[in-house]
């Protein structure tokens, strides 16, 4: 072979073989890259203005404290818009990885397949000991679990609570109502000068609820068993509707909400949730004194409906999505995170360690307002979920408007209450 063609030929070589190595080369590359890559976690939520920038602090957090998962968050409305586009994910096999939702709306999840179970992660390696567990408020545990297994974790939380009218206790000499019969020997003395006592809502529902709570009964239990027609249930609602009927109490009726009436001095007190501090705040005017407590006790004891928002994982989501989301619902329900949740939403913390922290009794501290919430979080307690609940909750304001606008006697709307509501756990058994 001559001299050129053997340089020629080795030329040649040299270049395959530098193919070869940058083909190599470019495959290790991608191998390294595919498993150094975090798993993407999807997360469809309902919060807006400041919650929804406090919500992407928290992701932004966890995202920076590990390199094995991404969560990416999309706004999508309100609750009512999640909960239709949730619906229409899962039709066309769109569904993120996870997503907010109320504890309400999981059993009609789970029949139709939208969501799956969480008790493996939670029994699993990387799951909630006991002592976590008892460190979490009972009321939420209970919200979290349908059919004894975990299909949710608490997020955000809120409680029926309170609001007083500091101006108006003093000038007629009132304390602080403690007691149902309390708010009794104040409406005697308020009613001779046109002032209603207490004001609530459109509805007085979740007031009820929590009284007949504290009365020992819920509404429906965990068997399918209805008592919304017992007889300490149409108690509780007849102190209602008698007090509405003689003035001594009002109901928002079209403003939704009873903060309209306290803050113009119409009621001295208002039942409200927690979250609705901002809202009066934005209300009220600058020199308006007012303050906080939890709601009255009745009957001896006290007990206040949870409301608020928990997360799901879809059940389109793979094992390794799965793992990513469990991480990302345990990071939040962390003592350190769920009290900076607290602090930048005004929602309550969901477990005991972090109400009882140095940094967030600072926070009440500052923010006196928030301290009946967190009070009331050892009387706390959620409803029984059931297949058919949003029907259940449907009928119950009407019971509820019924009482108030057509004067149906309360035991005549429980009743119908009652039988709607056994008709609708059959048709959902």
């Amino acid at each position: 072979m001559s001299t050129g063609k053997k340089v020629a030929a080795l030329a040649a070589i040299t270049i395959m073989a530098s193919s070869s190595f940058a083909g190599l080369s470019a495959v290790h590359t991608e191998t390294v890259s595919a498993a150094t890559k975090p798993v993407k976690v999807t997360f469809w939520h309902a919060m807006a203005g400041p919650y929804k920038d406090a919500l992407q602090k928290r992701i932004d957090a966890f995202n920076k404290s590990q390199s094995k998962y991404k969560v990416v968050a999309t706004a999508q409305g309100d609750y009512t818009t999640l909960n239709q586009r949730i619906m229409a994910g899962a039709k066309s096999k769109t569904l993120p990885v996870m997503a907010q939702a109320t504890y309400t709306q999981v059993p009609d999840y789970v029949k139709d397949g939208i969501v799956t179970s969480l008790q493996s992660q939670v029994d699993g390696k990387n799951g909630l000991s006991k002592k976590q567990l008892n460190n979490i408020y009972s009321g939420f545990l209970q919200q979290s679990k349908y059919k004894g297994e975990f299909y949710s974790t608490p997020f955000s939380a809120s409680v029926r609570e309170m609001f007083y009218n500091k101006t108006l206790l003093k000038k007629y000499n009132l304390s602080v109502p403690k007691t149902w019969d309390d708010i009794a020997k104040m409406s005697d003395v308020l009613k001779k000068d046109g002032i209603a006592t207490v004001g609530f809502d459109k509805s007085f529902d979740m007031e009820w609820d929590s009284m007949v709570r504290s009365a020992g009964v819920s509404l429906v239990t965990s068997k399918d068993k209805v008592n919304v027609d017992s007889k300490k249930a149409v108690t509780a609602a007849k102190l209602i509707t008698d007090m509405v009927a003689d003035g001594t109490a009002k109901t928002a009726g079209s403003d939704i909400y009873g903060t309209t009436n306290f803050v113009n001095g119409k009621t001295a007190l208002t039942f409200s949730s927690s979250a609705g501090i901002t809202a009066t705040q934005a209300a009220a005017a600058k020199d308006f004194d007012w303050g906080t407590a939890p709601l009255p006790s009745y009957k001896g004891k006290s007990a206040t409906v949870l409301a608020g928002n928990s997360l799901v994982v879809t059940a389109t989501a793979t094992k390794k999505q799965q793992a990513g989301a469990w991480a990302f619902m345990k990071y939040l329900m962390s003592d350190k995170q769920t009290e900076k949740w607290a602090e930048a939403t005004g929602y309550l913390p969901i477990t005991k360690k972090a109400t009882k922290s140095s940094a967030y009794k600072a926070y009440l501290k500052k923010n006196p307002l928030a301290k009946a919430a967190s009070d009331s979080l050892p009387g706390a307690f959620s409803d029984t979920a059931f297949l058919g609940y949003q029907d259940y909750r449907t009928n119950l304001l009407n019971a509820v408007d019924s009482m108030l606008t057509k004067k149906t006697p309360a035991a005549d709307a429980l009743k119908t209450l009652s039988d709607q509501t056994k008709k609708t756990l059959k048709e959902n058994k």
